[in-house]
């Protein structure tokens, strides 16, 4: 039978040209929605978190979100959404970040992590980066101890973990 990876890596969909011509989108709507490939992608968070203290977990708007609220509440700790500008309904602190055609805002509520809070940084993919350094900056702005960032997918040949300001950080997946 094939190890936990091996299933996850066959689950995730190669796309064409989603969401522009010339990208190759690695679609992990398979893994959702095979509950056993799920519950062992979330175990792969779970197991990595094991030990580290995580007080929060911090998810980044959109796949983030369903991995991520799945740890924390594994975990028994809070969750803290990252979302793009203007989606939050509460008073933020925001980080730009550049994106291939342009630039884009992520926020983080003023009050979702405490001074001092160990937190895990969870999104689904790291690409180039732009996106979870941006969570960073707003995780350390709010004094969060960030323990480590994990990934279900790195495209390594972006190099995204240079972005992360020296973080440590995770991925299962590597393409």
């Amino acid at each position: 039978m094939p190890d936990t990876i091996t299933q996850l890596r066959e689950a995730v969909r190669d796309v064409p040209d989603f969401p522009m011509p010339g990208i190759l989108f690695k679609d992990i709507t398979p893994i959702l929605a095979n509950g056993a490939l799920f519950k062992r992608s979330i175990d792969l968070f779970l197991d990595a978190c094991s030990g580290k203290g995580i007080e929060k977990v911090v998810g980044i708007d959109a796949r983030g979100f369903l991995f991520g609220s799945a740890v924390a509440y594994q975990l028994g700790v809070g969750f803290v959404p990252v979302r793009k500008k203007g989606k939050l309904p509460y008073r933020t602190d925001s980080s730009a970040y550049k994106l291939e055609y342009g630039e884009a805002t992520v926020e983080m509520h003023v009050d979702a992590i405490e001074p001092g809070e160990k937190v895990v940084l969870i999104d689904d993919l790291l690409a180039t980066g732009g996106t979870s350094a941006a969570a960073v900056k707003l995780i350390r702005k709010m004094g969060g101890e960030l323990v480590e960032a994990q990934f279900l997918i790195e495209l390594e040949f972006l190099a995204g973990g240079a972005n992360l300001q020296g973080v440590p950080f995770r991925s299962f997946l590597k393409y």
